[in-house]
């Protein structure tokens, strides 16, 4: 399942520079995930560095993309090998 950043978001900017797939983007009023782009950091960090860092807890699991482990590692394998 990726991640996905609520209007809670206070644009803080911590969490865009961690994210090691490039998926956060500043968007039109908050900071936003791209689904395509996020692997909740599988590949690269044992937890999604951006929930690490985040001051106001405002980036859970996004229900309405779930993703087992074995997608999340799968698509991190795609975005790697595209670089």
């Amino acid at each position: 399942m990726s991640l996905f950043i609520t209007d809670e978001c206070i644009n803080c900017d911590v969490c865009e520079p961690e994210c090691p797939n490039s998926a956060i983007t500043q968007g039109d009023e908050i900071y936003e995930i791209d689904v395509a782009l996020c692997t909740e950091c599988v590949g690269h960090f044992d937890t999604p560095q951006c929930v690490e860092v985040c001051p106001v807890d405002c980036i859970p699991k996004d229900p309405e993309n779930e993703e087992t482990q074995e997608k999340l590692q799968a698509k991190y394998e795609t975005l790697m090998a595209a670089k």
